[in-house]
């Protein structure tokens, strides 16, 4: 069991070096990450969302959270699901994310 809280911690501080290039923010700090599952075999697979749908560098934000996430030591495979439901407001940001961006 702490086997997988270490692999849980070492993947979202892998997840906190993803920033959305119009946001300076991280997209854990952004709410972008809805869900992280890890299988008995160490697959992980994440369910995210971008700030908008027509997101021009979704692709390349996607590709950068499977690679960041494959990358980690104990991971044997990382699958990345895009969706927008539900679609991602500004609420769903961190006190700290909204403090930064000065929503706050």
């Amino acid at each position: 069991m702490s086997n997988e809280i270490t692999l849980r911690d070492r993947i979202d501080e892998a997840l906190r070096t993803v920033y959305d290039p119009e946001i300076p923010c991280n997209i854990v700090e952004l709410g972008l990450i809805y869900k992280t599952d890890i299988k008995d075999n160490n697959e992980v697979f994440v369910t995210m969302t971008l700030t908008a749908p027509g997101c021009p560098v979704a692709g390349d934000i996607v590709l950068e959270v499977q690679e960041k996430v494959k990358a980690v030591e104990g991971v044997s495979d990382a699958h990345i699901q895009l969706t927008f439901d539900p679609q991602w407001t500004q609420e769903m940001m961190s006190e700290e994310a909204k403090l930064e961006l000065g929503f706050l």
